[in-house]
């Protein structure tokens, strides 16, 4: 199911690949992108959730009680929990935020899109995501589906990455390229 600009593969790819064409079977590539998306951002925001998923020290039997509480709290049923729990089972838990980003890039390409991922100092405004996408859009002739994070060691600036292309204007990157050159100088 991966196309030439998406390539998964790998465990996460895998996993991702039949969670993708078990949801365009089922009808439910929404539902599944949205659950996806509510995980990744419980993943972002809790440091706990992050350890147990990381950790092997957690034995399956605790991954998938404590995995069940989190998917209940964040409203997570159906397909994408007995996705999520069968991951767990399988001590894979690790692979998750490949997965869905591997999930994300086959929707992508399922739509006929680009996914891409930007990341910046701070949170991007509407304006400004919208901008992004419509310059991206210009640039590779289709619909970019854009996945934020915020990384304040950018300082400013953006870095975006469309499959294995970077665009990098992070004021990081432009100091870090006038320190290499200053030394070269003197």
């Amino acid at each position: 199911m991966a196309s030439e600009d998406h390539t998964v593969s790998g465990v996460a790819g895998r996993y991702a690949t039949a969670l993708f064409e078990l949801a365009v079977e089922e009808k439910a590539l929404e539902k599944i992108e949205s659950d996806l998306n509510r995980f990744g951002e419980a993943l972002d925001a809790s440091e706990d959730l992050a350890r147990l998923v990381n950790s092997p020290m957690f034995s399956s039997e605790e991954q998938g009680r404590a995995l069940e509480a989190v998917l209940e709290k964040v409203e997570i049923d159906g397909l994408t929990k007995n996705f999520l729990l069968l991951v767990s089972k399988n001590r894979r838990l690790f692979a998750v935020p490949g997965m869905i980003g591997a999930f994300r890039a086959l929707l992508a390409d399922h739509r006929g899109e680009i996914s891409a991922t930007v990341a910046s100092a701070a949170a991007l405004n509407d304006t400004q995501i919208t901008a992004l996408k419509q310059a991206l859009k210009a640039a590779l002739g289709k619909d970019v589906m854009l996945e934020q994070r915020v990384d304040p060691s950018l300082l400013g600036g953006l870095m975006v990455k469309v499959g294995s292309r970077m665009i990098d204007t992070s004021l990081q990157t432009k100091l870090t390229r006038l320190k290499h050159a200053m030394k070269e100088v003197g």
